[in-house]
């Protein structure tokens, strides 16, 4: 496969993926600024340090204001990590690729890229918010249903996949940071029901509060959050279920073209240190620190992918 097509492909669905976890985060910071007004501004700060758009929003705005985060984080496109400028380079990336689409999919994206458009066309006031929100995550669902339901599982599907997972693994490891040095506001509160508030509203931040309280009912505690969002083998978010998938189906493609790489080697190690980690030694050796490593490790994950396969971000 040319790098071209390969990059195409990976970004086509790393847009995909970004657009779904910008309206979680959007969806979790207007439930919080509801229950708490008193420290909105401090949610939708922590919102966009999730999204990694602090920076470029303090570039343009000067406070932390519900409607100025929430259009920056829809419909701004001098935002490039915004819905509306996802979707466009998703479709974008997808027109390049068209031909190692199938039909499906490419309509899928191309209807994907014309609904968010027209319902983000205009500045989207409270009242509307949810459901602008839920339509970002049908159509990102719709996509991932004609990818599963109808593309051949090789070398395109593989780079689709791993495309996904590399973003949603970043996406996940951020926002479990963001919590821990953002979003608690004391270190006093480390265990109360204000921080398990809080945590609870990570699970919703990432689609999980549902099969967490199926697996542990109302137990609400940081350190059983964070086994989950970490090291649990069955949640789709979680960090070791992401890089299991990269690493599948990196197998796949040494597999098909008889190589191994380099990015192979590399998720091989992040297994393996996922594989032994333990949630008791993560937090007695700080959450933040290992975030941070393997943040590191997916950055340099991602870079020996663009380089192996010859294509770059």
């Amino acid at each position: 496969m040319l790098g071209k097509t390969a990059g195409g492909l990976t970004w086509m669905f790393r847009y995909l993926e970004r657009c779904e976890t910008s309206s979680r985060l959007i969806e979790t910071g207007f439930r919080n600024a509801l229950t708490r007004p008193a420290t909105a501004a401090d949610e939708w700060a922590a919102v966009l340090d999730a999204s990694g758009a602090r920076k470029a929003y303090l570039e343009r705005h000067a406070a932390f204001e519900q409607s100025a985060v929430v259009d920056f984080l829809l419909r701004d496109k001098s935002n490039p990590s915004s819905v509306l400028s996802c979707v466009e380079n998703a479709r974008m990336n997808a027109r390049l690729v068209r031909t190692a689409l199938s039909r499906e999919v490419w309509e899928a994206v191309n209807e994907c890229w014309m609904v968010l458009k027209g319902a983000l066309v205009h500045k989207v006031n409270d009242r509307d918010l949810p459901e602008v929100l839920a339509l970002i995550r049908q159509q990102n669902a719709l996509v991932r249903g004609a990818t599963h339901g109808t593309m051949l599982r090789n070398d395109v599907f593989n780079f689709c996949r791993i495309g996904t997972f590399l973003e949603r693994a970043d996406a996940t490891a951020r926002i479990l940071d963001v919590k821990y040095y953002v979003l608690l506001p004391s270190i006093s509160h480390i265990g109360s029901a204000l921080d398990n508030v809080q945590w609870e509203n990570i699970l919703r931040a990432v689609g999980a509060r549902s099969s967490y309280r199926w697996l542990n009912g109302p137990d609400i505690s940081a350190q059983g959050i964070a086994d989950f969002l970490i090291l649990d083998h069955r949640m789709p978010r979680s960090l070791t279920f992401c890089i299991e998938k990269v690493a599948s189906n990196l197998r796949y493609l040494a597999l098909e073209y008889g190589e191994r790489k380099n990015s192979q080697v590399k998720v091989e190690e992040m297994l393996v240190k996922l594989e032994e980690a333990e949630i008791e030694k993560i937090f007695e050796e700080g959450l933040h620190e290992f975030i941070l490593d393997l943040l590191a490790d997916v950055a340099e994950l991602t870079a020996n992918i663009e380089t192996d396969y010859r294509f770059y971000g």
